[in-house]
């Protein structure tokens, strides 16, 4: 499952968004009917987790965590309390809670990134603010894939 690229869109008055097409037809193809929502560890966005890629990385976490120590039991369930469970109406729409909206700083314009095995969802001032310039791209990604020490 790779989910790829960014899409504008909107959400209605009742927080419904509709699933961008191309990101449907990836859930399908894989036959994922189900997706896990939650806020981002770390940025002001939402996640979008298939079902299988979320319980894969349930079960990464809980294997990295004793059940016998109480700050990693309040990490687990922390990570795990704090999702809805989504299941897209027969036109490719689901709900973001009022809750999610607020998380997000999401009013009405969205836009959708695919992370490859996920999908961000952004307010869409928030999403221009996340990027890196051109230039500071360029030389994180020089600095990850050490093109300098290569030559």
């Amino acid at each position: 499952m790779r989910f790829l690229g960014n899409i504008e869109a909107k959400t209605d008055t009742k927080g419904r968004a509709f699933l961008p097409a191309v990101f449907r037809k990836v859930l399908q193809a894989a036959g994922e009917e189900r997706l896990v929502m939650r806020k981002d560890i770390h940025q002001q966005c939402l996640v979008l987790y298939p079902e299988s890629v979320w319980n894969e990385q349930m079960d990464t976490l809980r294997q990295r965590l004793n059940r016998w120590n109480k700050q990693h039991q309040q990490v687990f369930r922390q990570f795990v309390s704090e999702v809805e469970v989504l299941v897209l109406d027969s036109n490719g729409r689901f709900l973001i809670s009022k809750r999610y909206q607020k998380l997000a700083a999401i009013e009405q314009d969205i836009k959708f990134i695919g992370m490859g095995d996920t999908i961000e969802i952004w307010a869409s001032q928030q999403a221009e603010q996340a990027q890196m310039k051109p230039e500071e791209f360029s030389t994180a990604i020089e600095e990850l894939m050490d093109i300098e020490g290569t030559k």
